[in-house]
């Protein structure tokens, strides 16, 4: 049971991550998405090269835990569990990373990590058990 709610996090992680990568990638310089992280128009379109690879960073990470609830529910258990761990893993050692480094996005680093961190410490303890 463990492992099922772990994978749901695992899912709901990597869809925050698609969101993400849809925001940094594809709107950057929109007025909303401006508003959502704080830039200014000329901030982005600086910056619009370096948020359109972070996007896609954490596009990779979604579809790197999403190939782990495929395997995982194919059967392949031990390689579907190493996938999603290391998917939500890497999105919540950003995460922290993010706030480590500006504890002013704290609420960005809450977002982001959240569900990975659930993910991973049930998929943990779904091993333990």
């Amino acid at each position: 049971m463990l492992f099922v709610i772990g994978s749901v996090f695992a899912g709901l992680a990597a869809l925050i991550h698609v969101y993400i990568f849809v925001l940094e990638s594809v709107r950057w310089t929109h007025p909303s998405t401006r508003r959502v992280f704080g830039t200014s128009a000329d901030e982005a379109e600086t910056t619009r090269g370096l948020a359109f690879n972070q996007g896609f960073y954490n596009l990779f990470l979604a579809i790197v835990a999403v190939i782990g609830i495929v395997v995982w529910c194919a059967g392949l258990t031990a390689a579907g569990l190493a996938l999603m761990l290391a998917g939500t893993g890497s999105m919540l050692a950003a995460a922290l990373v993010l706030i480590l480094s500006d504890r002013s996005k704290a609420r960005a680093a809450t977002v982001q990590g959240a569900f990975p961190l659930l993910a991973v410490v049930l998929l943990i303890a779904g091993m333990l058990v």
